[in-house]
């Protein structure tokens, strides 16, 4: 499904700097005791708005959890939104908060963000079943987020990409075949669908990616991983048996990677010396269980862009610079070998074809496209990029229309967006150069309680016979053309896939495998 950007790029962009000075603001009483939800436009460009609610905890006791629920007049439609998960009813929109943002100590505040189609603003709102203009507070909700997450996006340029990127050189294959099935395993925690050990996992699996390595703290770069604690995964094995089975792996030509980051696993390379700790603490970690390679999984705000970093190519920002260079540092200890996957969030890649950090009038979300500059960075020794086609908003893709996850044109349209290249920020003299073909797979939900935009076997089949062959492509037509050396599918997760009867594995492991 997808639907035209009715909205000109630079006549948004004019509204976007209009709008800033005349910002419209809907709040409760300024001093309202106790918690308080403010809503404000932060851009209007006539057929569609931006907004953002800020949280702000004015009681004595701290927040361990909220929901912001409102209303949107009829003719106004909601759009992408991030830094929070909804639900919906009718015009009724209920936003909880994300793992990183639902405790709020007294007088701080945290923020969420959304687009909206039409000039309705939002009304009747409340904050934990109380107004949000300030009140008595219901019971803070209790949430479960999905596995993985994913902020979503903003109006699209109208500026068409390139139809012949420039070539990039060949990555190092890593030993895969030429199709890989690349699952993540949950190794350190249970989630909810099961513990499984090491020894468990099916052949099947090409990669294997255990989640997750964590940092001890967000700015530390000193990252630690752990089996699950017993009390929590009563089937766990013992380290010695762990490490046992991934030789094992190994010797059947499987590889088994460190997945750093996930949705708690928030890693801010502010510093040279947290980035030298980072590589440190990784190659520590490594040589313990004589890994294959790192997967990246970078979300929620650990990449983001400051103000004036504007070029994909010279990146400035410390978080970004230092990432780059603490891998790059691991790829020269570990040689040719050297396994380097990483699984963006659509907000951090694909939408850096609409918009770039916080844009050249600011105002923007910071972390827009900013894992850019690390592919771009890395590109000649990355073995394979799998975005997580999964928990997004909308995104525009390469014909300037909004595509919508749940179906096959989603992969189809995020994922040529890799194999063609494209303009950042709509800018024809800063094209984001095309992957190689086997360095591009894509991620998919194994099943519906993994993540938000499960699609049934046939429909992601159907995305990779359509990059692959040109075939069954619906409405969408690649600009990449045909892809016979794409990758592969990721999935999140192994330990979903087991709960769920292997769904996964078995329906996509022999197609991939069966095709040329």
């Amino acid at each position: 499904m997808h639907r035209t950007a009715r909205t000109p790029f630079l006549a948004a962009l004019a509204a976007l700097a209009t709008a800033a000075a005349a910002t419209v603001a809907f709040a409760g009483p300024a001093l309202a005791a106790g918690p308080t939800a403010t809503f404000v436009k932060t851009s209007d460009w006539g057929s569609g708005w931006e907004g953002r609610y800020t949280i702000t905890n004015g009681g004595a006791g701290t927040i361990t959890g909220w929901q912001v629920a409102f209303t949107l007049p009829a003719g106004t439609t909601l759009g992408s939104y991030w830094d929070a998960t909804v639900s919906s009813a009718g015009q009724r929109h209920t936003f909880t908060n994300r793992s990183w943002n639902g405790t709020i100590a007294p007088g701080a505040s945290v923020s969420f963000g959304f687009l909206a189609t039409g000039s309705g603003s939002p009304t009747d709102c409340t904050l934990n079943g109380a107004p949000c203009g300030g009140g008595t507070p219901t019971t803070p909700p209790t949430t479960t987020a999905p596995p993985t997450t994913a902020p979503p996006t903003t109006p699209p340029p109208t500026t068409p990409p390139p139809t012949t990127p420039p070539p990039t050189n060949p990555p190092p294959s890593g030993g895969l075949p030429k199709h890989a099935l690349i699952g993540y395993l949950h190794t350190s925690f249970a989630n909810g669908s099961g513990y499984v050990r090491m020894a468990d996992v099916p052949a099947d699996w090409d990669v294997i990616n255990l989640a997750f390595g964590e940092p001890t703290s967000v700015t530390s770069g000193d990252i630690r991983f752990q089996l699950c604690p017993v009390a929590e995964c009563p089937g766990v094995e013992s380290e010695a048996e762990f490490t046992a089975a991934i030789r094992a792996k190994q010797q059947q030509g499987r590889k088994v990677l460190l997945s750093i980051g996930g949705q708690n696993g928030q890693v801010q390379l502010t510093t040279t010396a947290a980035r030298d700790t980072f590589v440190r603490s990784v190659s520590a970690i490594i040589d313990r269980y004589g890994l294959d390679g790192l997967d990246i999984d970078f979300e929620g705000h650990s990449l983001y862009l400051n103000a004036g970093d504007t070029d994909f190519r010279n990146p400035t920002t410390p978080v970004v610079v230092n990432l780059i260079a603490a891998i790059r540092t691991l790829k020269q200890r570990y040689g040719a070998g050297f396994v380097l996957t990483m699984a963006p969030e659509t907000f951090f890649v694909q939408l850096g074809y609409q918009f770039y950090g916080s844009g050249p009038w600011g105002g923007q979300d910071p972390r827009a496209g900013s894992y850019l500059p690390v592919i771009h960075a890395l590109r000649d020794i990355l073995t394979v990029l799998h975005v997580q086609d999964y928990n997004s908003g909308p995104i525009v893709g390469l014909d300037n229309q909004y595509h919508t996850m749940g179906g096959a044109d989603f992969h189809i349209a995020m994922t040529d967006m890799l194999l063609a290249g494209f303009p950042v920020a709509g800018n024809a003299n800063a094209v984001f150069p095309a992957l190689r073909e086997d360095q591009v797979a894509f991620g998919a939900p194994s099943s519906t309680s993994a993540g938000n935009g499960y699609v049934a076997p046939a429909g992601v089949q159907q995305a990779v016979t359509c990059l692959v062959k040109g075939q069954s492509c619906g409405g969408y037509a690649p600009r990449s053309g045909t892809n016979p050396g794409f990758r592969g599918l990721m999935t999140w997760s192994i330990n979903w896939d087991r709960y769920y009867g292997w769904e996964f594995r078995l329906q996509h492991g022999p197609f991939l495998k069966a095709l040329p």
